[in-house]
């Protein structure tokens, strides 16, 4: 028995990824050998990792997108630390953000070989959890209101994908759904209680294929980075929009950036939340309260 699994989402990238885990199989095999996955429904791959350390796998690699590897590492948060299998990316989805923060070679070839071949380096996490005491996990980004409303925005899109789609989203969401609610946030140094039109918390540095909303974010620091940005008209979005593209907005009066390990949010009104660009909160859940913590050091990746 082999002591790798690799699951990976046949639809990731508008249904490009199976071919692209196919293509892989050759080298797998010239490194050693692993156990193929592939998921066939929503959090599959979530029940896939919970279960690999019970089946005697010590690596877990997801091939995929954010979602993917999103998935995975909240099956692998399932096992205790002491039992958790080490975590391996090949990115063949569409984002790709996360194997961005970690410096995983973007050819996925490169990446396989990584996986069998590198060195494993504790990662930060971050738990999510709501009033309900509903607890997820992320790895990239948790995005609470004007960003996860581009996100569930993008999900109604057929025609493009990738940065393309994202970009078109979020003139999509400027256009039609743009209020800021009221937040009142309690983090390790500080309150804000005040109307925020997006606050983005960053364990790695870039979201939805190329905004770029906390730059100064580490995967493996022991810290989040969160950016918010103040109510601001329409117009004024537009305008902040290229600064995001290019990490040049954290220099403007709009947008505040801080650190935190713990947030403790409230709002006014429904919030939607994203968690790695999967959708966590729609507006019809009603979630007005979440609390973030970081995990230091959760997951042993290949790099």
């Amino acid at each position: 028995m082999h002591t790798t699994l690799l699951i990976f989402n046949p639809n990731s990238d508008r249904g490009r990824s199976g071919q692209k885990a196919s293509d892989l199989r050759a080298i797998v095999d010239a490194l050693g050998g692993a156990d193929w996955a592939g998921t066939e429904y929503p959090a599959h791959a979530t029940a896939l990792a919970a279960q690999a350390a019970d089946k005697g796998y010590t690596t877990v690699v997801a091939l995929g997108g954010d979602g993917t590897v999103h998935e995975v590492i909240n099956g692998l948060m399932q096992t205790p630390p002491e039992r958790r299998p080490k975590l391996g990316i090949v990115p063949i989805g569409s984002g790709n953000d996360f194997a961005y923060a970690a410096g995983v070679p973007r050819n996925p070839q490169q990446a396989m070989r990584q996986v069998f071949t590198g060195q494993a380096h504790p990662v930060d996490v971050g738990r999510v959890t709501d009033g309900t005491q509903r607890t997820e996990y992320f790895n990239n980004t948790a995005g609470i209101g004007f960003d996860a409303a581009i996100n569930i925005q993008s999900r109604k899109m057929r025609f493009v994908f990738g940065f393309v789609m994202y970009f078109s989203a979020t003139l999509l969401t400027i256009a039609r759904n743009f209020h800021a609610p009221r937040l009142k946030v309690v983090f390790d140094e500080g309150t804000l209680d005040q109307p925020i039109m997006m606050l983005t918390v960053g364990n790695g540095p870039r979201e939805g294929g190329g905004f770029v909303t906390t730059p100064m974010s580490k995967i493996d620091d022991g810290w989040f980075d969160f950016m918010y940005i103040t109510q601001v008209s329409q117009a004024r979005m537009l305008q902040l929009l290229p600064k995001v593209m290019n990490a040049t907005h954290i220099h403007e009066p709009d947008v505040k950036v801080a650190r935190a390990t713990r947030l403790v949010i409230d709002a006014d009104q429904a919030l939607p939340i994203h968690l790695d660009g999967e959708v966590y909160a729609p507006y019809e859940t009603n979630v007005r309260h979440v609390e973030i913590q970081l995990v230091p050091g959760a997951i042993q990746l290949m790099r």
